[in-house]
């Protein structure tokens, strides 16, 4: 497995633990990192996934919801909605500024990796359907990251 997608299934594997077991993110990835250690550019980049991913997960899902219209996103297996969250984040808001092509391969390796036989399929097609949407999608999860910062530099609560 190349050292970013190391990273990444890293990183999907504590969101899929936050989102099962409600476990605080920090702790979740501090585990994860003692148990799979990564050299520390990578671990960074894990944690910048985590870190971008956990807050935004109402809005995500929003988007998610509206390119899968037939799956309700609480209804999806915890691990194709955690790759989806994943990826689209990380086409969207991510400061690295990965090729979508290539996010929306990784997410189809992590699908074949750690999801069922239809779940590299079924992520490939949502996140072809989000790619055609992105600009808007990037726009509006701007917004909201932007949003939850404000919220938090005055101490309010975030609004989803």
């Amino acid at each position: 497995m190349k050292a970013r997608t190391r990273a990444r299934a890293l990183a999907l594997k504590a969101l899929y633990e936050i989102d099962l077991a409600g476990h605080p993110p920090a702790t979740v990835l501090q585990e994860r990192l003692r148990a799979e250690p990564l050299e520390p550019e990578l671990a960074a980049f894990a944690q910048q996934l985590v870190e971008g991913v956990v807050p935004l997960r109402p809005w995500l899902d929003r988007h998610i919801a509206r390119h899968a219209p037939a799956w309700p996103v609480e209804h999806l297996p915890a691990i194709e909605r955690n790759i989806l969250r994943l990826a689209l984040w990380e086409m969207a808001l991510s400061p690295e500024k990965t090729p979508t092509r290539v996010v929306v391969n990784e997410a189809v390796e992590l699908a074949k990796a750690f999801g069922s036989e239809s779940t590299p399929r079924f992520v490939n097609g949502v996140l072809g359907s989000i790619a055609r949407d992105l600009d808007t999608i990037r726009q509006d999860l701007q917004q909201a990251a932007k949003m939850m910062m404000d919220d938090v530099a005055t101490g309010e609560q975030p609004e989803e």
